[in-house]
């Protein structure tokens, strides 16, 4: 299988996700249908309010491209400077605290994939009852 798609294959279709309460615009690019195991997304997140996140159903890495954030991983207390080319992933699916001081941009990768429309539950995770993993 051959997958190549453009910004513009994705922007105003339902591969471009709005967090409801303004958190971010992610471009879904490869999805659960897509058949590869994961899911990757560009997301931008605006500068602004902290953002609570807690993927319990899934794994998550990201690498950000552009912007400054701050995380903080919400068992530890330890937090992180988010720049150009840092990696994350928080291999205990922690609950975390997100801040971008600039607008960033993360590329992010799900294990298992998104199916699409995902936006964060009350508790912070994406939920898996539409997941055809």
């Amino acid at each position: 299988m051959k997958i190549v798609r453009f910004i513009d294959d994705i922007a105003l279709t339902d591969r471009e996700v709005h967090c409801p309460a303004g958190g971010f615009t992610s471009y879904r690019y490869l999805l659960a249908k897509d058949g590869l195991g994961f899911s990757l997304s560009k997301t931008i997140i605006p500068k602004g309010t902290p953002q609570f996140w807690h993927y319990n159903n899934h794994f998550e890495a990201c690498y950000c491209i552009s912007g400054h954030g701050k995380l903080e991983n919400m068992i530890t207390g330890k937090s992180y400077d988010i720049t150009t080319d840092t990696v994350y992933a928080l291999d205990n699916k922690e609950p975390h605290m997100f801040t971008a001081l600039d607008e960033t941009v993360l590329i992010c990768i799900f294990n298992p994939p998104l199916v699409g429309q995902e936006v964060h539950n009350q508790d912070g995770s994406y939920s898996l009852e539409h997941s055809n993993v």
